[in-house]
This record gives structure tokens, sequence and C-alpha cells, in this order.
């Protein structure tokens, strides 16, 4: 359970974070939303797709943790088991939020991440910002503008009509099979036949390669398949 409060200095001056808490919040999430700026990083390990709010219908670029609902294969149970921690799991558990028509920071009041003992400061015993929460604020800054960057290189690609959607059957070690959908990716046929000037427009535009890029990843869902029958082998 989530409750978001805004920031204060006289109401959270004596809350910590412990630091060491913070990746098992995205312990059973089966996908996170990355941005634009995540995406080589996160290509050396993680399959990168889209999905689609269902209320909304807009899309949402997402890293792939797990095939199941609440499934995460990159939480062993103690640890995250990936190079790169995404942004929207480290940022944790800091929101951005409005209030009076004002952008402001939430904390998730009900987060296990929140201690009283140990753990980084979030203001001084004089109510400043400690320099944990400067660093907080400035991924939630690079967050938000990567989202609105993102969100740009959404509406290009729905613009040449470049995403597809994306299921297929896996069978694992253990015999279970399982349909994965509600996932797009890049339709490599119609990005094969865009004109010159439709291509010429995604490399001025800096697209070009995000978009190989994230093709490239799918490759990962293998070792995806790899991890869940490995954690199937271990709890047979």
């Amino acid at each position: 359970m989530t409750k978001f409060v805004s920031l204060h200095n006289n109401l959270h001056r004596h809350i910590r974070v412990d630091q060491s808490r913070i990746e098992a919040q995205g312990a059973k999430e089966r996908m996170v939303p990355v941005v634009m700026s995540e995406f080589l990083k996160l290509a050396v390990q993680y399959p990168i797709a889209f999905t689609k709010y269902s209320d909304t219908g807009r899309f949402v670029c997402v890293a792939l943790l797990g095939f199941e609902e609440h499934e995460n294969l990159f939480w062993d149970g103690e640890h995250w088991q990936g190079i790169y921690t995404p942004l929207n799991i480290v940022r944790q558990p800091f929101f951005v939020g409005q209030e009076d028509d004002k952008t402001v920071i939430c904390i998730d009041a009900e987060s296990d991440c929140l201690t009283r003992e140990a753990g980084q400061a979030i203001f001084t015993e004089q109510g400043e910002e400690t320099e944990f929460l400067r660093k907080v604020k400035a991924m939630l800054a690079q967050l938000i503008e990567g989202e609105q960057h993102t969100q740009t290189f959404i509406e290009a690609l729905l613009q040449h009509k470049l995403l597809m959607p994306m299921s297929f059957n896996i069978t694992f070690v253990n015999q279970q099979e399982q349909r994965v959908q509600g996932l797009y990716t890049i339709d490599e046929e119609k990005l094969s036949t865009l004109d010159d000037a439709a291509i010429a427009q995604l490399h001025r535009q800096g697209y070009l390669k995000p978009i190989y890029t994230l093709i490239a990843s799918l490759g990962h869902i293998y070792s995806l398949v790899e991890k869940k029958n490995a954690r199937l082998a271990d709890d047979s």
C-alpha cells in the first residue's frame, strides 16, 4: 500500500532513507517504465519494449523484468541481480506530484525504505536540504525530462507507424507454457520500407540509434527465459 504525501522539512526532518531497501521496492514489478536516456545501459541486460495504458491509450516504454504478474526475475529475494537498476526503481520512495498547480516532491509515507534510525537524512536538523536530497531532486528532474523526450520519441514512432504488437509463447523447463502479450515493439519491416526523407528525419531527431537499441535488446528475452528456468529448477 502506498501513501503519497508532499515532502516538507518540518514533517520529515527526522526521517531517513535506508538505501539498502530501495531495490526491494521493485521486487514484484514485472515491468518498469524507462526513459530513452537509459536505453544503452538497459540494453546490456533487459528487453526493452512498449506497453499501452488501457485507461488512456498512452504508450510507455518499459524494461521487461518477468513474464508473470508480480514476477521480477532480477530480484533474488535479497539483491537486484543487474548491472544497472532502472531510475524508476532507484528513485524510490520519492515521486513527483502536483499541489496547488505546482510541481512538488512527494514521498511514499508507507515505504519500507523510511526509517528514523540508520540511513540517509533527507533534511538537516536545521531543516536544510541534505546532499542526498539534492541528488534525489536531480534524479527526479532527469526522469521528468527523460519522460518528455521519450514521449516525443514515441510520437515519432507512431507518426511513422513503426509500433507493432508483440506476443510470443514460451515453454519453460518444467513444461509450463505461457503466452506473453500486451507488448509492442518496432516494426522492422515497416522501418525497412521508409523512404529516404523519413529516415533522414529520424536521423536528425536522433531516433535511429534508440530504435536499433530497442530492437537489439529483445535478444535478452532468451536470457530472461533462462533466469526463469533456473528459478524453476531451484524450486523443484
